[in-house]
C-alpha cells in the first residue's frame, strides 16, 4: 500500500527521449516530383532524335512547330525553325527528328513536301487540305546524313510500293513521261519511272514499275507497246479502231500483255530488258525464223504500196513488205521500183515433209510451176495494195535486166488495173488512128443529103395533101353529074367506073400519106419487111 503522506512517493519519473533524428513526411512530395519530372526530362530527351535540315525552293505551307515529317502517315518529326539559305536562293528548315527515325536519315534518304495535286492520274494530297502539308520521307540507303535537299515533285515509286523493275526500249518517246501508267487489260498496274538515252545515241530505254503481283505475268514473250487511247489505222485490211482506258486517250499510257504460249516459269528476272512497240498492230506480229527475201519488180505506180504490207498467197498472209526504193539506170535511163519483201514459208504447215529439201528449193520449184507475184487492192475505202502471189502457168519469167539488189529476184505479172490501162490503152491508140476528120466530113454531108430528102419529102406529102383535098372536090363534082345523067346510059356507066378508080386512088394516096406521117425514116432506109 502506497503511503500518501510521503511526498517522494508521488515524484514522476522522467520519460526516456529518442534523441535519433527523423525525415519529416511532408518532403516526400517533392522529392517524388522531382523524381517524376526527372524521369520524363530523360524520356523526352531520349525520345528525340538528331536535329537535321532540309532544303527547299521555298516554305508554302511550312510551320513552325506545327508542320510534322511522317513515314507510311506516322508522324516521326517536327519542323523547328524555317530560315533563308545564305545565298537566298532555297530555305532551311530545321527539324527535330524522332530517336525511331534515326535509322533513317541516310544519304538517299528523300524529303518532299505532300500538298494537294490533281492530275490525270487521279486526285491526291486531299487530307492536307484540313491539316495542312506535312514533310515526307521516304527512307534510302548509305552513310548517315543529317543535311538534305527537299525534291521538287514527290518520288514516282513511292516508299510502300512493290513490285518489280524493268526496261524498255524504243525510237521514239512521243508522249510518254515519267509517271504514264502502264496497263494489264485495262488494269493500272505500273508507271514509268525515268528514261534516258542509250549510250550509242540510237534508242530510249524507260525504266518502268510493275506493282505486285502482276510482275509475274512480264514473260518471256511478253509484248509492250504505245497504248495511245484511240488506235485508228489504215492498212490494205481496211480501217481499224482499237480504244483504250481514258487516261490513255488524255495522256497516253503503255500496255501489255502475256503470250498464251509462256508458263509461270518463264517470268523474266528484274531490270530484264523488252522493246517497246509503237503500236498494238505491231507487237501482235508474229516473228517467224528461216525468213526468205526476194526483191520483186514491178512496171506500174506501186502506189498505196507500204512497208509492212501483207504478201498473201491465195488469201493467206505469208510474209510482209520490208523496203521500197526508187532506182535510176544512168546508162539506160531507165526508172525501176525494187520492192524487197519477206517471205515467212513456217506459215506454211508441210505435208509429207522431206528433211532434206530447203525452203530455198521449195520456192525455185513453185515458181517453175508459175507461182508470180502481183499487185492488188486490199481495200476499195484506203486504196491500199498488197502482194499477191498465186499461179499463173502460161505466164513467162521476165527478169530485170540488171538486178542490184543483194536478194534474188522473184518474177512478177502486171496487175489487173495495169492490164485494164494498157487495153484501154491500145482501144484508144486505134481510135486515135482512125481519120475522124474524113468521117466527120462524110457524116456532115450524109446529114445534109438526109435533111434535103426528109425536106422533100415533106414537100412531096403536102402536095399529096393537096392534090387528095382536090380530088375529094372533083369526086363531089363527078357525083352531081352522075346524078344528072341517064341511068343506064353509056356516059352514066363511064363515069360511074371513072369515080370508083378515083376513089380507089385516093384511098391508096391517103394511106401512104398516113404512113409516112408515122414513119417518115421510110424515105431514107425503106419499108421495113413485115
Amino acid at each position: 500500500m502506497n503511503d500518501f503522506s510521503d511526498p517522494d512517493a508521488y515524484q514522476a519519473e522522467e520519460p526516456a527521449i529518442d534523441k535519433k533524428a527523423r525525415f519529416p513526411l511532408v518532403w516526400f512530395l517533392p522529392l517524388i516530383a522531382v523524381i517524376v519530372s526527372g524521369w520524363l526530362v530523360y524520356k523526352s530527351i531520349a525520345a528525340k532524335g538528331p536535329q537535321i535540315t532540309i532544303s527547299f525552293p521555298n516554305a508554302e505551307g511550312l510551320e513552325v512547330d506545327k508542320t510534322k515529317i511522317k513515314y507510311l502517315n506516322v508522324e516521326v518529326g517536327k519542323v523547328t525553325d524555317i530560315s533563308i539559305s545564305d545565298d537566298l536562293k532555297t530555305i532551311v528548315v530545321n527539324a527535330q527528328m524522332h530517336s525511331e527515325a534515326e535509322p533513317y536519315l541516310k544519304d538517299q534518304t528523300s524529303f518532299w513536301v505532300v500538298r494537294p495535286q490533281v492530275g490525270l492520274g487521279g486526285v491526291s494530297g486531299l487530307g492536307t487540305l484540313f491539316s495542312g502539308p506535312y514533310i515526307e520521307i521516304k527512307p534510302g540507303g548509305g552513310r548517315d546524313k543529317t543535311d538534305f535537299v527537299g525534291l521538287t515533285t514527290p518520288p514516282l515509286l513511292k516508299t510502300n510500293a512493290e513490285g518489280r523493275q524493268f526496261t524498255l526500249e524504243t525510237n521514239n518517246l512521243g508522249s510518254l513521261h515519267a509517271g504514264t501508267p502502264i496497263s494489264f487489260h485495262g488494269i493500272n498496274v505500273g508507271e514509268v519511272l525515268s528514261h534516258e538515252l542509250s549510250p550509242t545515241a540510237d534508242a530510249i530505254k524507260l525504266k518502268i514499275f510493275i506493282n505486285r503481283p502482276y510482275g509475274q505475268f512480264v514473260r518471256k514473250n511478253t509484248r509492250f507497246w504505245i497504248d495511245s487511247g484511240v488506235d485508228l489505222s489504215a492498212s490494205a485490211d481496211g480501217f481499224k479502231v482499237r480504244t483504250g482506258p481514258l487516261i490513255s486517250l488524255l495522256s497516253g499510257g503503255i500496255a501489255f500483255r502475256t503470250s498464251p504460249y509462256d508458263k509461270p516459269a518463264d517470268v523474266q528476272p528484274e531490270n530484264s530488258e523488252f522493246e517497246l512497240y509503237d503500236n498494238y498492230e505491231k507487237s501482235e506480229a508474229v516473228f517467224f525464223g528461216n525468213t526468205l527475201k526476194y526483191v520483186m519488180y514491178f512496171n506500174g505506180s506501186v502506189r498505196g504500196l507500204t512497208e509492212g504490207a501483207p504478201v498473201q498467197l491465195r488469201g493467206i498472209p505469208i510474209g510482209k513488205v520490208i523496203h521500197i526504193k526508187l532506182e535510176l539506170d544512168e546508162k539506160t535511163a531507165e526508172i525501176r521500183i525494187p520492192v524487197t519483201v519477206e517471205l515467212e514459208l513456217n506459215r506454211i504447215e508441210s505435208v509429207n515433209n522431206l528433211p532434206e529439201v530447203s525452203h530455198k528449193d521449195i520456192m525455185a520449184e513453185l515458181i517453175n510451176k508459175g507461182l508470180r507475184a502481183q499487185l492488188q487492192t486490199g481495200s476499195l475505202l484506203t486504196g491500199q495494195l498488197l502482194v499477191d502471189l498465186d499461179f499463173h502457168p502460161k505466164s513467162k519469167i521476165t527478169r530485170a535486166a540488171n538486178n542490184s539488189s543483194v536478194y534474188p529476184e522473184f518474177p512478177t505479172i502486171p496487175s489487173s488495173l495495169d492490164q485494164f490501162a494498157h487495153s484501154a490503152q491500145t482501144i484508144m491508140d486505134k481510135v486515135a488512128k482512125l481519120p475522124l476528120e474524113e468521117m466527120g466530113a462524110e457524116t456532115t454531108k450524109t446529114l445534109q443529103t438526109l435533111q434535103t430528102t426528109s425536106k422533100a419529102a415533106t414537100d412531096t406529102l403536102v402536095s399529096a395533101k393537096a392534090a387528095l383535098a382536090n380530088t375529094d372536090k372533083t369526086m363531089v363534082s363527078a357525083h352531081h353529074l352522075l346524078n344528072s345523067l341517064e341511068p343506064g346510059s353509056t356516059t352514066h356507066y363511064e363515069l360511074d367506073q371513072l369515080l370508083q378508080e378515083l376513089t380507089q386512088t385516093a384511098s391508096s394516096v391517103k394511106q401512104l400519106a398516113d404512113y409516112l406521117q408515122q414513119h417518115p425514116d421510110t424515105l431514107i432506109r425503106g419499108k421495113k419487111a413485115d
